[in-house]
């Protein structure tokens, strides 16, 4: 399967998992954000073994069983008192998560058979993974497999395949005797987190010191020799401990103390220096009319149907909206104009009125596109994809626009030589000079815009950005508009990047402060923001995103996964 096709069916069942999280929880702020779930900004973290895995190599019926076993762990378990009475030794602890885990399943609702279902085959996939990665060959392999499906069996009440029990015969007699009672009391109580824990302790504390004493019988030569992590058991069940961490801050793209830090929240050292142009006038005349030919031919040569695309646009936006009345009807409300006619032909029966309602597009969308170094190399692609969607936007009834934004200097330019001759304060914000560019006004149609449109070719525009504010800028013009709904597209390959800025404060500066952005938006439900990613999974940024292969040439596939981007869960 091509990177492309991957990363969309990846996010098809992302936004599908998703929503059964969300429908089992009740929860409406949990998404998934860069391959991991969150609730709104915050990762939620995923701490039992069998639940971790890649969307990409689980089949979907895994995939599925992981998501409502986290929603069932959400909805069923109190994470404070779980935390409150988790033990500290790093084994004991992660068996002490994995029954809390098989607790929660083990409650699965009986009118959900799908449910419980999708839950078996998780536990049990992951059972088989184990199993034929050659962990069950070593000692503390097939200790923590065996009390794992142990406590699985007695928990939910299904029973073991044969060779499982084939398997695990030697081991499990073992731990009968050290565990039996404790394995009854899980059963017993596992419809009470806080009585079902003592016996959940009692087995961590078990499997603890049986860890602990086979490693200390372990001979010297063997401990010396670092096991690799794909054939260390515990290594891969303590995993947790990093993912935690992970989770106390914000997505997986990064952590800026510095932001966190400030009183004053994102900084910016001077605005003196920021523009916003129209990009047409920075093009000579001549060779913008140049770059409107040659993005002409290039479109012209991949026939995309915009007609097609402008229906789909049209029946995605379109809402209906009163506009007069029918009359004549035979049903509906009394038109007082024709009730004379009741008496003048008696059989006469269209005497009624009835409200039109029309499909009508009200809604404004806008293009925003990340004029940095690294997206010369897209130029074309992205021009195009620019140039048809603002033709079938428009054919479709709503307003398009398109903006782009990019930094006035390299590494900084005027602010950060004010900056310098300042003293070089600490932790200063951002340290360049904006250039917001306006290519399209959405007042504007596209008949009249398109040579503008073509600036995009202008290379030398191309240097860095400042995404966050660049968002805030395409929103605030968004909101000035009149429309009813508002949807901003974000084009970008990467994370902000201003190396000024980044150096004066921390590397995570802008990338923190788009995270906020997007955040702040989300809440206040004033744009739909989405990102549409070239080459690149945007959903540490935005949870509405598409990844767009545009190495190769832009295609009608392409315009339609945009579609659905836009529909949402609507669909068309």
């Amino acid at each position: 399967m091509d990177p492309a096709r991957r990363t969309r069916r990846r996010q098809r069942e992302e936004e599908l998992c998703a929503a059964a999280i969300r429908a089992l929880t009740g929860d409406a702020e949990l998404c998934y954000r860069g391959r991991r779930l969150h609730r709104g900004e915050r990762p939620v973290p995923v701490l039992a073994p069998h639940l971790r895995g890649d969307m990409l190599e689980d089949d979907f019926e895994a995939a599925r069983g992981a998501a409502d076993a986290v929603g069932l762990r959400l909805r069923l378990s109190d994470a404070g008192l779980h935390r409150s009475l988790a033990p500290e030794d790093p084994v004991e602890r992660a068996v002490f998560e994995l029954l809390e885990q098989l607790r929660v399943e083990a409650l699965a609702p009986p009118e959900m058979p799908g449910l419980a279902h999708n839950l078996q085959h998780r536990f049990q996939a992951w059972a088989q993974g184990f199993h034929d990665s050659g962990l069950t060959d070593t000692g503390l392999g097939i200790l923590i497999y065996t009390v794992s499906q142990m406590c699985w069996t007695r928990l939910t009440g299904k029973p073991l395949s044969e060779p499982v029990e084939d398997l695990m015969e030697l081991t499990r007699g073992a731990l009968a005797p050290v565990i039996g009672h404790a394995l009854a009391g899980i059963r017993r109580h596992r419809h009470d987190q806080r009585a079902f824990a003592p016996y959940a302790l009692e087995i961590a504390r078990a499997v603890g010191e049986m860890v602990r004493g086979a490693q200390e019988d372990e001979p010297a030569s063997a401990a010396d020799d670092e096991d690799p992590p794909e054939r260390n058991p515990f290594r891969l069940l303590l995993d947790f401990e990093t993912r935690e961490d992970e989770a106390a801050g914000l997505a997986d793209s990064g952590h800026s103390k510095v932001l966190e830090e400030s009183a004053d929240g994102y900084r910016v050292y001077s605005t003196r220096y920021d523009r916003e142009a129209a990009a047409g006038a920075l093009v000579r005349p001549a060779l913008l009319k140049e770059y409107r030919e040659r993005l002409d031919r290039t479109i012209a040569g991949l026939g995309i149907p915009v007609g097609r695309l402008a229906r789909l646009l049209r029946a995605v936006l379109a809402v209906p909206q009163r506009d007069g009345w029918e009359f004549g009807q035979e049903q509906g409300r009394i038109d007082g104009r024709r009730l004379a006619q009741l008496i003048s032909s008696p059989s006469e029966r269209r005497l009624f009125r009835l409200e039109r309602d029309l499909p009508r597009a009200d809604c404004a969308v806008s293009v925003l596109i990340d004029c940095s170094g690294s997206m010369k190399a897209h130029v074309e692609a992205v021009a195009v994809v620019a140039d048809v969607l603002a033709r079938a936007l428009e054919q479709a009834g709503a307003r398009a626009e398109i903006l782009g934004f990019t930094t006035g200097a390299w590494n900084g330019g005027r602010p950060r030589q004010e900056w310098l001759g300042g003293g070089r304060p600490r932790h200063p914000g951002r340290l360049n000079e904006t250039l917001h560019l306006v290519f399209k006004d959405g007042g504007r149609s596209w008949r009249r815009a398109r040579a503008d449109i073509a600036a995009l070719f202008k290379a030398d525009l191309f240097r860095e950005g400042v995404d966050g504010e660049a968002v805030e800028w395409a929103c605030r013009r968004l909101n000035a508009r009149a429309e009813g709904r508002r949807i901003l597209i974000v084009v970008s390959d990467g994370s902000p990047m201003d190396t000024a800025t980044n150096l004066a404060n921390d590397p995570h500066y802008l990338d923190n402060h788009l995270k906020q952005v997007v955040a702040r938006h989300e809440r206040l439900r004033d744009v739909e923001i989405l990102g549409l990613g070239v080459g690149l999974d945007l959903s540490p940024y935005y949870r509405r995103n598409l990844a767009a292969d545009l190495s190769r040439a832009v295609d009608t596939q392409l315009f339609l996964d945009i579609v659905r981007l836009i529909a949402g869960r609507r669909g068309y």
